[in-house]
Parts: C-alpha cells; structure tokens; sequence
C-alpha cells in the first residue's frame, strides 16, 4: 500500500505528464497547420481578374505610408484602385500622400476624413467611410503599416475564389526592429499556428485586420464597420459577424506576400497589445485570468522542474515528463519562428516571452476594467 508520501510523488508525476499531454495536443495541431493553414500564392488564378478597390485608412503614418502605398501601387493587377484616407493626422501623413498621389495619377485617390462621430472608434470611422467611396465589389481593407509583393493582391483574389470564400484576411510576417520586439511580438503568429485548428470547419474563424478581403455585398450584408463601430478587435468582430450570417470567412498564411511591423520599440509594443489583448477574450475576466496563468504555468514550471530535479529537490520521475514538455513547446516555437521567419534566437527564450506578454495582459485588464488608455490621441473606449 502506497504512504501517503508515494501517493504525493504519483501525483506530482501524473500531473507533469497531463502538461506533457496538453503540449503533445498543441504540437499536433501545429503540425498539422503546416498543411492546413494554407498559403497564399498556391491558388488558381481566375480570368478574367475582378476589379479591387484598396482601401488604406492612415493616422499619424508618416513612417509607414510611403513604402505601404508604393508596394500597393506596384501590384501585378490588370484593374485596381488605391484610396487612402487622411484620419486627422497631425504629422506629414497627408503631404506624404499628396506626393504619392501627385506622381500616380488616377490610380491613387486621397481623401480627408470627417470628423469623428460619437459612439465610433477612429479606424472604424475612416474604414466605413473608404468602404462608402470605394468603386468596386471587391475591397480590400489594408493597414498603413503593410507592404505587399506584387503579387499579393492577384494571391488574395485568387484564394478568395478558390476558397468559395465571401470574405478573407491573412497572417502576415511580423517584422521586428527591437529586442523587445523581438520577445514579445512572435507570440502573435505562435498562438494562430499553435492554438487554431484549421482543419477543423470552423478552424479558420480568426482575422488579423492588416490584410481583410470582403465582396462588397457580403460586407454590407453584416453592417461592414458600422456594426462593430464600438469594437477594438474589429477584426474578430467582423469575421464572427460574417459566420453568424450564414456568410464564409477564410483565413491563410500570407507570409510570403504581406510584411508589417506593427510596433516599434518595447513602449509601443506593450501600448499596442494592451489595447487589444483583453478585448480578444471579449472582456470575459474569469477566462482571460485562467488561459494567461494557464500559458504562464506551462512555460515556466517544467523548467522550474528541471532545475529542482538537478539540485536534488525533485524525484527524478518527474524530470521525463518535464523535459517532454519542454521539448514539445520547443517544437511549436521553432515551427512559428521558421514558418513566419521570426527570430531563431527568441525560441528557447519563449518562457521569457510568455511572461512579459503575461505583463501586458495584466496591463490591457486594468486599462479596460478602468476604461482607460490611449491609442494615437484618442480614446480606446466609446459609449
């Protein structure tokens, strides 16, 4: 009969093996990602090409405007629009563009926004207002902070069709400039590719508002930005409002296609995931306390474990388990890393990453508990 002694260390066991389960489940779904989250660029492309209207809303962008424009302007397509729209900036976004606009002729519209309307936040605003002026059926919603291949808006069509989609939006390759942006953005692709189970029907219900392809008629038919006028993952808001519909939402890798680098420098990085990490979790804080604990807990337990085991603390059963874990968390990061063409260096780092992410999150709970926090001058919280 075991002592109650034993019947402790069983359990201690028994508990690091159901960690090293639950990282074998989350490897298995991102290996299996490595075919199902498909790319962009592997789609027939129809003929002939429908027209696009790209649709570029810009605040305060005067560091990303220029090179995001040129490669749009640049794109492998027989019939397309650009338009962007100035969102009350108060640097050089609008003399930026007035140049762009100036050597591309026609191809390139300019607009002034209007001024902000209670109740909306400011992106939505400036997206509902391209969407109004836009010429063509299809529009293509792209972030000031992107830069696209030639080949990205043929790609997007093309898997637009392909897919039966009515709407689409890609993962894009995260680009970093910092060390602290090299910590704490790959948790980004990491969670898509590792939490997401695109084989699954419904496995592909995630947005990522940089790159967002709609039919017109689909994106008008679930109220486009004005039905999520208030939300500040719109993104999200806008593929779960396109799955209520009846309506299909299709997601892919678009790595090889679509760069952007969000953030730069640690202080804006943590200012930017705050404002949109508990908004994810839909303000649920029972959930949103367990799952950040929950990735905290596996992250730096096991190796804790290990540490414990060598110093001759821990039972030496314990140390199979923990280094499985390890070794399968380490298999998920360096998939993301490779895949997306993050830093290598960060991957044995991702305890590290988990728990400055796990700082923000605590962050994005007290702005959005307070209703406080900013995001380019205004306010991230409307009636």
């Amino acid at each position: 009969m075991e002592t109650p002694w034993e019947k402790g260390v069983s359990f201690l066991v028994s508990h690091e093996w159901s960690l090293a389960v639950f990282m074998g489940a989350l490897a298995l779904i991102a290996l299996t990602n490595l075919v199902a989250l498909r790319r962009l660029g592997r789609h027939p492309v129809p003929d002939p090409l429908p027209p696009v209207s790209v649709l570029v809303p810009a605040r305060n962008e005067e560091r990303n405007i220029v090179p995001c424009i040129e490669s749009l302007l640049r794109q492998d397509y027989p019939e397309f629009e650009v338009v962007v729209l100035d969102d009350a900036s108060t640097d050089r976004t609008p003399d930026l563009v007035a140049g762009l606009a100036a050597r591309a002729g026609g191809q390139l519209r300019v607009l002034k926004g209007s001024p902000l309307p209670p109740g909306w936040l400011g992106k939505h605003w400036a997206c509902h207002q391209l969407a109004q002026e836009a010429q063509h059926d299809l529009l293509l919603f792209a972030d000031a902070d992107t830069v696209h291949s030639p080949s990205a808006l043929r790609d997007g069509v093309a898997a637009l069709r392909t897919a039966g989609a009515d709407a689409l939006s890609v993962l894009p390759r995260q680009t970093v400039g910092t060390v602290g942006e090299a910590l704490v953005i790959p948790l980004i692709p990491w969670v898509i590719h590792t939490f997401v189970p695109f084989a699954l029907p419904r496995g592909g219900a995630t947005a990522v508002g940089q790159f967002m392809l709609f039919r017109r008629e689909a994106y008008e038919a679930v109220g486009g930005h004005a039905a999520v006028r208030a939300e500040v993952v719109d993104d999200l808001a806008l593929a779960r409002n396109i799955r209520r519909a009846g309506l299909r939402w299709a997601f892919f890798d678009g790595s090889r296609r679509v760069a952007t680098r969000m953030y730069r420098g640690w202080r804006e990085t943590a200012r930017g995931l705050a404002k949109n990490l508990f908004p994810v979790f839909r303000y649920n804080v029972p959930l949103f306390l367990f799952v950040w604990t929950w990735l905290l807990w596996l992250a730096w337990q096991p190796p804790a474990v290990l540490a414990l085991a060598a110093s001759g603390r821990l039972r030496p059963e314990m140390v199979p388990p923990a280094a499985a874990t390890i070794g399968l968390s380490l298999l998920t990061w360096g998939i993301a890393a490779l895949r997306f063409r993050l830093p290598l260096l960060q991957v044995p780092l991702y305890p590290i990453t988990v728990l400055l992410v796990s700082g923000i999150a605590v962050r994005s709970l007290l702005w959005h508990l307070a209703r406080r926090g900013t995001w380019k001058g205004r306010g991230i919280h409307v009636a």
